[in-house]
């Protein structure tokens, strides 16, 4: 390969440590028209739940919801009027902390309006409706981490 980026293993494995110590998911280098992606699974870490003494049925309850808040975030991510994440990062509902949030549940949009905030590699990202309509749901919280083509929020 003349000119493009040398696929040299030892280069490869540098830049898949990089992603175990950084909790990177994907890193790409694109030089002229080569390209080299270094990808990994990220898996959620394990839930703990913690549950106080209480009668038997209230124990079925927390399992049902469990079981139940995959099949709700898949339903989301279905949803013809899903906004998904463009990039692996951090969402932020506001500007700045104490701020206003640039949305709510109930709040009316117009094309390219800044809906939130995605932090990926210290740059904030500013995520804009890609159509008029009013926000039906908010599937994320400020602060949480998000993953590439994850359902963010529900414009209809």
């Amino acid at each position: 390969m003349a000119g493009g980026i040398q696929f040299d293993p030892k280069a490869i494995r540098e830049l898949a440590n990089i992603l175990r110590e950084t909790d990177l998911s994907e890193i790409e280098l694109v030089e002229k028209d080569s390209r080299l992606r270094v990808a990994r699974v990220v898996t959620a870490p394990p839930q703990v739940m913690v549950q106080a003494a209480a009668p038997v049925a209230a124990a079925a309850t927390p399992v049902a919801s469990a079981v139940a808040a995959p099949v709700a975030e898949a339903e989301a991510a279905a949803h013809p009027g899903a906004i998904t994440s463009p990039m692996v990062g951090v969402a932020y509902l506001a500007p700045e902390p104490g701020a206003a949030p640039f949305i709510q549940t109930g709040t009316k949009v117009a094309q390219g309006q800044t809906l939130l905030l995605i932090e990926a590699m210290k740059t904030f990202n500013q995520i804009k409706a890609p159509r008029a309509g009013t926000v039906t749901r908010i599937l994320i919280e400020t602060g949480t981490p998000v993953e590439f083509g994850e359902a963010l929020l529900i414009i209809e």
